[in-house]
């Protein structure tokens, strides 16, 4: 047949290639399908940047801290009591319940169970209250090796300072810490006691809550001056009558609280207390021949 031919029945017709048909998804443009499906998906955001100390504790903190302290004095002394009246007829210990109060060892003990019972407290305020981890709360900031060593150095210089002023003008009467080195065993308690517990906990409360306190309710100078006041009065009961311990005690604490406001970090004034108890504990040991001569001990 020629050109007309008729098509077979059923047969299909291929379409013109310049005709456009939009309805076949192969011939629509790009803008005709719309935005990809990802830029229909909700775009991730950006973390929120952490919350420093100054913008998470304040006023009502320190009320109930200030509240709870006393109770956990006294749970803490007779949680210690109780538990030697139980345990002293199984150990064979001779000490009367009456004198544990003044042995150093179940001081240190009860001291301890104290500072637990704090932390605990600071712990609960920092999850419950305020939905924070309580070292971060506080200001803690992961040093780096360096740093570490650094403040560390830092610390026992401080404590090398105080001593070389200490010695220019001595105290001229004892004071109790003094006499709290009466035994071998006492004595290593205290160091021990000094180097890992009390710079922790002391730095928490004076530099971590009441500075970051301070600093929001009144201002950063405020902090500086106040918390290192606080941390010397703290330490007027072991040091009475040691005037020139107590000014340099005030110094070392402004020194802390320094490092606390400049940096911005709860860390480099934890790590400058260790290193300061450390060396001062060191000096000690070694200039009673390990605390064997302890009726010799001078005080740095």
């Amino acid at each position: 047949m020629g050109p007309n031919r008729v098509r077979p029945w059923g047969e299909r017709r291929s379409p013109r290639p310049d005709v456009n048909m939009p309805d076949d998804p192969e011939n629509l443009s790009p803008e005709a399908w719309g935005p990809p499906p990802e830029a229909l998906a909700p775009q991730p955001q950006p973390p929120a940047p952490p919350l420093e100390p100054r913008e998470i504790w304040n006023g009502r903190d320190l009320l109930w801290f200030l509240l709870f302290v006393p109770l956990a004095l006294l749970v803490s002394a007779f949680s210690v009591t109780v538990g030697y009246i139980v345990v002293r007829p199984i150990a064979g210990w001779r000490i009367q319940a009456e004198a544990v109060q003044s042995n150093v060892v179940f001081l240190l003990i009860q001291q301890g169970f104290f500072y637990i019972i704090v932390l605990s407290f600071l712990l609960l305020l920092a999850r419950v209250q305020h939905h924070q981890p309580l070292w971060k709360s506080l200001g803690w900031k992961k040093p780096t090796a360096r740093q570490v060593l650094a403040y560390l150095a830092g610390g026992g210089g401080l404590a090398l300072l105080v001593s070389l002023v200490l010695s220019m003008r001595p105290d001229t009467q004892s004071f109790p810490l003094e006499k709290l080195f009466d035994s071998r065993t006492a004595s290593y308690a205290i160091g021990t006691f000094a180097i890992l517990v009390a710079p922790l906990v002391e730095e928490l409360v004076f530099r971590g809550l009441l500075f970051a306190i301070f600093e929001r309710t009144v201002g950063w100078r405020f902090a500086v001056v106040t918390t290192a006041a606080l941390f010397a009065g703290l330490h007027i009961p072991e040091y009475w009558h040691a005037w020139n311990h107590l000014v340099m005690i005030l110094v070392v604490g402004v020194v802390f609280s320094l490092a606390r406001g400049v940096t911005g970090s709860l860390t480099p004034s934890i790590l400058l207390h260790v290193g300061y108890n450390f060396l001062i504990m060191t000096a000690l040991f070694f200039s009673t021949q390990h605390f064997h001569l302890i009726g010799e001990l001078r005080w740095p």
